[in-house]
C-alpha cells in the first residue's frame, strides 16, 4: 500500500488504502452481482451493514461474526470508528467463514483496509472455532432457514440455552449461538429472514418465548423486499442486549422497540 501511495496518490499511504479498500469493495459488491443467488453468500449490500452497525454501534471492543462472508461488517465498524474520531484499532476482530474462496476475500478484504482479525476457515453450527470467546459485539448476516444443517451432531450443545434448534431450519441455532458469544453487557445485531418472528414449528416458538422471557430482545427492525441477491423475501433486523439496565443508557428492562 506504502508504494502505490507514493506512485499514484502521493505520500498519503492512508489516502491510498481508503482509495483500495473502496475499489476492492466495488468489484466484490459487482461480482456478488453477477453471481445471483450465490453472490449474497459472501456480500451484504452496504445499505443494510450501515444500519446494523450504526444502530448496534461498536465503538470499541472485540466484534465477532461468525458467519463474515467477505467481511463487509468489519469494515463498516472500522468505518463508523473513523467517522467519530476513533481508531480502528479500538476494535479488535474475530470471524470464521465456511468457504474457503471466501475467507479468503475476507482476509484480504481486512489487509487492504488496514485492518487486522483473528478469520478462522469452518462451520459456524458445527466446528465452533470460538468455543470459548466472549464478544462485545456480535455483527452477522447469516445464511436464512438453512436447512438440514446436521443438528443431530451438535445435540445437547452449550449453546443451546433456550432450547435444541430443530434440523428443517437453523435460524434459532444461529441465534443461541450468537446469545451464547456474548459478554455480560454484549449486544447483537442481526439479520433473519421475518418468518423468525412468528415460527411455531419444531419448538421454534417455545426457543423464541424462552428468549423474549429472559428479556435479551432489545430492538426489532422491518427492512422492505428486494435488498439481497439471495432472496426477494422482507428479512427484518434483531437486536439483542444482555444487560438492558446499562449504566450508560436508559434503564430498558421489559421493553422491545420495534420499528
Amino acid at each position: 500500500v506504502d508504494t502505490i501511495a507514493k506512485i499514484g496518490f502521493g505520500d498519503d499511504p492512508e489516502r491510498a488504502r481508503d482509495i483500495l479498500g473502496r475499489t476492492y469493495e466495488y468489484f466484490i459488491r459487482e461480482f456478488a452481482r453477477s453471481e445471483g443467488h450465490r453472490g449474497g453468500e459472501f456480500y451484504t449490500p452496504a445499505s443494510v451493514t450501515r444500519l446494523l452497525v450504526e444502530m448496534l454501534e461498536p465503538f470499541e471492543g472485540r466484534v465477532f461474526d461468525p458467519a463474515c462472508g467477505s467481511g463487509g461488517l468489519f469494515i463498516q465498524s472500522a468505518e463508523f470508528i473513523k467517522a467519530h474520531g476513533g481508531r480502528a484499532r479500538q476494535i479488535s476482530i474475530l470471524g470464521q467463514e465456511n468457504n474457503q474462496a471466501t475467507w479468503r476475500i475476507c482476509k484480504m478484504n481486512l489487509a487492504i483496509h488496514g485492518l487486522g482479525g483473528d478469520i478462522k476457515l469452518g462451520d459456524s453450527l458445527l466446528d465452533d472455532k470460538f468455543a470459548g470467546a466472549r464478544a462485545d459485539f456480535v455483527l452477522a448476516n447469516p445464511p436464512f432457514n438453512l436447512k438440514k444443517w446436521g443438528a443431530a451432531s451438535v445435540a445437547k450443545d452449550a449453546r443451546w440455552t433456550y432450547g435444541e434448534p430443530p434440523d428443517g431450519n437453523a435460524n434459532y441455532a444461529w441465534i443461541q449461538s450468537f446469545i451464547h458469544h456474548l459478554t455480560p453487557d454484549g449486544r447483537a445485531g442481526f439479520v433473519l429472514a421475518n418468518g423468525s418472528l412468528t415460527s411455531n414449528t419444531n419448538g421454534e416458538g417455545e426457543i423464541r418465548k424462552k428468549i423474549v422471557e429472559a428479556d435479551l430482545v432489545d430492538c426489532i427492525v422491518a427492512l422492505p423486499g428486494q435488498l439481497f441477491f439471495t432472496t426477494a423475501i422482507p428479512v427484518c433486523l434483531w437486536f439483542l442486549d444482555r444487560n438492558k439496565a446499562s449504566a450508560n443508557e436508559r434503564d430498558r428492562r421489559g421493553e422491545v422497540l420495534f420499528i
